[in-house]
């Protein structure tokens, strides 16, 4: 859990960062980046939690 919310803080932190900078837009990417691949971790994570155990 705290793995996720690591992942959002740093996605926040550097979309801000890009996006209030003017020659650093490749931090906002990046950013964006991390928040996708945040995203598909806990899908990824509920997925395994959903199922029914045998």
């Amino acid at each position: 859990m705290s793995l996720i919310l690591l992942l959002l803080l740093v996605a926040l932190v550097l979309g801000v960062i890009g996006l209030a900078a003017g020659g650093l837009f490749y931090l906002f990417v990046i950013g964006v980046a991390v928040l996708v691949a945040d995203l598909i971790l806990v899908g990824v994570l509920i997925g395994r939690r959903g199922r029914p155990g045998r």
